[in-house]
């Protein structure tokens, strides 16, 4: 603390005042010459007691407390604000120039300066320290959004990749399903005509067999009526043979070997032949002009029994050949019956 100014000079000389009586403010002769009296620090006596000022030591160590109070008290404000802003702006701190008062305290040597200096310093880190903060949980944050989406992308790529293998499986088995579909037809067809072919050719056979056992029972004729024609000629009210038309003394043959049953004349048949297969089956040749066989008689396939004639309910000379299976009276299609035995009329 600097020392007091001297006292200015008084306006008067105490020379020239007059005596007066003892009194406040008052001049007493008795007790010599008057004379300014201006104090010192060093005519001063320390003051003892409860009012005691403490000498202070050098204007440095004030200036340093004081700096480092009020820059202590600027860093606490602003980490409290950067604390209770964090995620946002940062908030910048200006103090008003200090009094004179404050000046005085620091001294002359720049100590307002350091102070404003330490806030400036304080402000600008703080600041920084915050932009730094948000930057980097933007930065994250961001991160993590890319982080997310690029996740979902995955997902979504792995989705469409497993969707479209499906497809491409499911396309290829239904290709092979189908293949192997066509290729089973194709042999279940070709097997089918095989044995088809296997059929027709055990039939063929069968038939070439039979055919050396069963004959035609006309060499050369006509067919003029084929079982089941309608017309008012026939008792029964349709064809009930088959009709091989031939002049008059054609040769009848056994169609096949077997018993004669029957000979004679039978009506409307004119002269009828009654051949006994051994399977029961009865063949009757109608309308015959002569027979040449006798009840009882075994013949065999090809030996002639008679001759083709007109007798009977006929319009021309012709064989009436009828089949009765079994014996039975009515009898069935003679075509048929002659093509089952590899015969073709």
């Amino acid at each position: 603390m600097a020392s007091n100014r001297p006292a200015p000079t008084a306006p008067f000389v105490p020379s020239q005042r007059q005596p007066e009586t003892f009194g406040y403010g008052g001049y007493r002769t008795d007790e010599g010459p008057w004379e300014e009296w201006n104090p010192t620090e060093e005519s001063l006596a320390p003051v003892r007691g409860r009012h005691r000022v403490a000498k202070q030591r050098g204007g440095g160590l004030a200036r340093s407390s004081t700096v480092l109070g009020v820059g202590v008290i600027a860093a606490v404000g602003a980490g409290g604000m950067a604390s209770a802003n964090t995620g946002k702006p940062p908030v910048s701190i200006s103090l008003p120039d200090l009094p004179s008062s404050v000046d005085s305290l620091l001294g002359e040597d720049g100590g307002h300066q350091a102070v404003q200096t330490a806030l400036s310093s304080v402000t600008t880190t703080t600041a920084t320290d915050a932009d730094d903060s948000s930057s980097d949980a933007g930065e994250a944050l961001r991160s993590r959004i890319i982080a997310q989406a690029e996740q979902q992308q995955t997902q979504l790529d792995v989705k469409a990749t497993a969707k479209a293998v499906a497809a491409a499986d499911k396309a290829v088995s239904d290709a092979e399903t189908k293949a192997e579909q066509t290729a089973a037809a194709k042999a279940a067809d070709a097997k089918e005509q095989a044995q088809a072919a296997e059929k027709r050719q055990a039939e063929q056979k069968r038939l070439a067999a039979l055919a050396k056992q069963y004959t035609r029972p006309v060499v050369s004729y006509t067919i003029t009526g084929t079982f089941g024609q309608a017309g008012s000629m026939w008792a029964s009210g349709y064809h009930t043979g088959l009709d091989f038309a031939a002049p008059t003394g054609t040769l009848i043959k056994a169609v096949h070997s077997g018993t004669v049953t029957e000979a004679g004349w039978a009506g409307s048949y004119g002269y009828r032949t009654i051949l006994t297969l051994d399977d029961g089956t009865e063949l009757w040749f109608c309308h015959q002009s002569s027979i040449g066989v006798k009840v009882g008689q075994k013949v065999a396939t090809g030996d002639v029994i008679g001759r083709i004639g007109a007798t009977g309910n006929v319009t021309g000379p012709h064989l009436h050949l009828e089949v009765h299976p079994g014996g039975q009276a009515t009898g069935i299609d003679p075509m048929t019956w002659l093509r089952g035995k590899g015969l073709n009329p």
